[in-house]
């Protein structure tokens, strides 16, 4: 527990507690969770799409996506630790007053959650499926059917879901984490190029990747994810401090093994078409060979299962949210929300189309959605009457704002991009 630190001038009273690094690392959980699910296949095709296609040049799109997520999940987890309530049960209370406006809500927002959670879980069980067949030679049509039977499995096997998720998704970010980023150090990139990659700007052809980039990243299902879990984790505003430090580290992290991603195959493999895994695998024969396709193979599996894990949940606690059911395989709704998250999924994944499409898409179909969740957030979370104390500063505001403003700019590009 840590010392009393910050405090409210006028009242006295603490407003955080203050904590050591060590009490800071030692809670670490829900901004693992967030970024376990957003590194997921989409992620690392993505990434290595704008790679292979575009060298360095969409790097600015990582380093616009970690300073939103870091926004947003902060704004999500002070929401939940604050109220003791999600961001859609949030939505609905605040809202109780005014019933069309709620009404509304909770039908886009239940609509656009839905579909864009249905559109990962075709783009989680697609990597997935590609990483097992490219080691088996199995047909991916075949896995993707069977590993979303799998996930349905998983998800019910457990009382305490979110915390079994935590601790599978600490392993698989950490092997990421190492492999890439080695892998980076070890293709020696152009640091000047680098740097050039960080200035705004998109590339005839690029808009449906920057898109698929902010998209795999900042994803609006997350928060809801994020504010439940926060919730779960911490019961003190005073606490904030380790929330604050679980968010920002995670996301940095994310984003450092994203831009990784990206390097790495500008490096190795710029100019070349990506249709399969074995494409992709290129971007790390400088560290592991021959073994650079396996690895990369069991590292879509392993990001295929915390991704397509989140996927179906992330959808169920937000209708949950919505409609008041229970958060938990008690209830028949949440159960069968899953359900059919999967089962779209698995019909999509087995459509047909060109596997890597199918993620890049899925990635801009999420984007689309994006903007809507990000001003909601942002209206609950500087309301002093939902947040008290602890609503948003008003740097706070503006910042979310700007982040708002270019959601909107990356979801009109995707929308022109998929027309």
């Amino acid at each position: 527990m840590g010392d009393k630190g910050v405090f409210n001038t006028k009242t006295n009273e603490p407003l955080y507690n203050k904590y050591t690094l060590k009490d800071k690392l030692k809670a670490m959980g829900p901004g693992i969770l967030v970024v376990g699910t957003f590194m997921g296949p989409g992620s690392i095709t993505s990434a290595t799409r704008a790679g292979a296609d575009f060298g360095y040049s969409l790097l600015w799109t990582v380093m616009f996506s970690v300073i939103a997520v870091i926004v947003l999940q902060e704004m999500a987890s002070r929401l939940g630790i604050v109220t003791q309530e999600g961001l859609a049960e949030n939505t609905m209370i605040f809202f109780k007053d005014r019933p069309v406006a709620k009404n509304i809500l909770r039908i886009v927002i239940a609509f656009s959650i839905t579909l864009g959670g249905m559109s990962y879980m075709s783009g989680d069980l697609t990597g997935t499926a590609i990483g097992v067949s490219t080691i088996t030679g199995i047909s991916p049509n075949i896995i993707a059917a069977v590993w979303g039977c799998c996930i349905l499995i998983i998800i019910n096997i457990s009382d305490d879901i979110l915390n079994t998720l935590t601790k599978l998704l600490s392993i698989t970010v950490t092997v990421m984490a190492v492999v890439f980023i080695a892998t980076m150090l070890i293709v020696r990139p152009n640091a000047g190029e680098i740097l050039k990659g960080f200035v705004p700007g998109i590339p005839k052809g690029a808009a449906l990747t920057c898109g698929a980039m902010i998209g795999t990243t900042v994803v609006p299902y997350n928060m809801f994810i994020h504010s439940t879990s926060s919730r779960k984790n911490w019961s003190d505003p005073k606490q904030l401090p380790l929330s604050k430090f679980d968010t920002i580290f995670t996301m940095i992290l994310g984003g450092v093994i994203t831009a990784a991603i990206m390097i790495s195959a500008g490096t190795v493999i710029r100019g070349l078409e990506v249709n399969s895994v074995a494409d992709m695998s290129g971007a790390l024969e400088p560290l592991l060979g021959r073994f650079a396709k396996p690895f990369l193979c069991i590292g879509m599996i392993a990001a295929g299962i915390s991704a397509s894990t989140g996927t179906p949940l992330g959808v169920s606690f937000v209708l949950s949210g919505l409609y008041g059911w229970k958060m938990d395989k008690t209830d028949k709704r949440f159960f069968f929300t899953n359900v059919i998250v999967l089962v779209t999924g698995i019909i999509v994944a087995l459509s047909g189309f060109e596997p890597v499409k199918i993620i890049m898409t899925t990635q801009a179909v999420n984007a689309v959605f994006l903007p809507l969740i990000v001003f909601l957030l942002l209206y609950l979370t500087s309301r002093k009457s939902l947040m008290g104390r602890y609503e948003n500063s008003r740097f706070q505001n503006l910042i979310g704002v700007i982040v708002g403003i270019g959601t909107i700019i990356i979801s009109i590009s995707s929308i022109i991009s998929l027309i």
